[in-house]
């Protein structure tokens, strides 16, 4: 834990640094990693939108709990947020519960890429979910919506394995 701290406190992020939980982080001890992502200056949002520092308070970064896990309510995501929203939510099964509510872009993780997958990366084992699947790796156009985009993480789900499913962090420089 402490090689995350210090990773991520060394993370230059001129307009902030956030993070939702997974099913994982509220299965283990979600107030211990909440505290360490906040030593690290990474703001953990719950079902919350914050805006971002202005000039840019037109953008709003809008973080829902875990659908499975955790208690998501989308209309408390939103709520504030004003032009642009950027949603953050573990898994794409989030996307049933937005009801009315839209987002620009959204990022998700929760499906390994499948985790075990074919040599097109097509995945044979994912994560449950009933969208996990369909949105299982990349970028992908949401009818009624932004773009999803979908990482593989870096970690494993029920087995220590991965194939042609390497684990990755997605930097994305938004304009």
């Amino acid at each position: 834990m402490a090689a995350l701290v210090d990773g991520l406190a060394q993370c230059s992020a001129p307009l902030g640094k956030y993070a939702v939980l997974g099913n994982h982080d509220l299965w283990a001890d979600d107030t211990q990693i909440v505290e360490a992502l906040t030593q690290a200056g990474v703001q953990v949002l719950v079902n919350r939108a914050v805006a971002l520092p202005a000039p840019y308070n037109t953008v709003s970064i809008c973080g829902m709990d875990d659908p499975w896990t955790g208690v998501a309510d989308a209309a408390q995501t939103f709520q504030g947020a004003d032009g642009t929203r950027i949603l953050l939510m573990h898994a794409p099964d989030g996307l049933l519960l937005l009801g009315e509510e839209c987002f620009d872009i959204g990022f998700a993780g929760h499906t390994h890429g499948g985790q075990i997958a074919r040599r097109d990366g097509s995945p044979i084992l994912v994560p449950h979910g009933p969208l996990c699947r369909k949105y299982y790796h990349g970028n992908y156009s949401v009818p009624g919506n932004g773009h999803l985009i979908v990482s593989r993480g870096v970690g494993c789900s029920t087995i220590p394995v991965r194939w042609h499913a390497d684990p990755e962090l997605v930097i994305c420089t938004l304009s």
